[in-house]
């Protein structure tokens, strides 16, 4: 299913833009009939999806090789509604989600940082990885819920 960066990159983009979706539904509902639950589910959603989109677009930047920009950009357009969805497309027709998982070593001299192989070996275990960064988000997640909603509890 995520065979290339791209197609991994792409449904996180979308389901981070659905999650605003969400998110923003539960805020007219809260607001416009007092089902202050519709915010605790679409945000709790739209939290989940957020974090792991930007876990998402740090393995993709890594991979890629982006600079700083294009992963500053790439893990700041989920703050903004809907900004994941034209953020895909740029990085997409820019060609920086062209290519497959490095998973071999070639002789670009950086695959030989620690980190690149640390990453190659990951990447040829995915289901270790995605255990993995599944793990972080969901304890990132728990650890966010603990200290609470942005602007405190209403």
């Amino acid at each position: 299913m995520f065979r290339t960066p791209l197609n991994l990159f792409r449904v996180l983009a979308i389901a981070e833009a659905i999650s605003w979706t969400l998110l923003i539904a539960g805020l007219i509902l809260r607001a416009t009939s007092d089902l202050a639950i519709a915010v605790t589910v679409g945000g709790g959603i739209h939290g989940f999806v957020f974090l792991s989109y930007g876990a998402t677009a740090i393995l993709v930047a890594k991979n890629q090789r982006w600079g700083v920009w294009p992963a500053t950009v790439a893990i700041a357009s989920a703050v903004i509604p809907y900004a994941t969805i034209p953020t895909e497309i740029w990085l997409h027709r820019s060609g920086r989600l062209r290519g497959a998982w490095r998973l071999t070593q070639t002789e670009d001299p950086r695959d030989a940082a620690w980190h690149d192989r640390l990453m190659r070996w990951f990447l040829a275990r995915p289901w270790v990885l995605g255990v993995l960064i599944a793990l972080a988000v969901v304890l990132l997640y728990v650890a966010l819920l603990l200290i609470g909603p942005p602007g405190g509890r209403h």
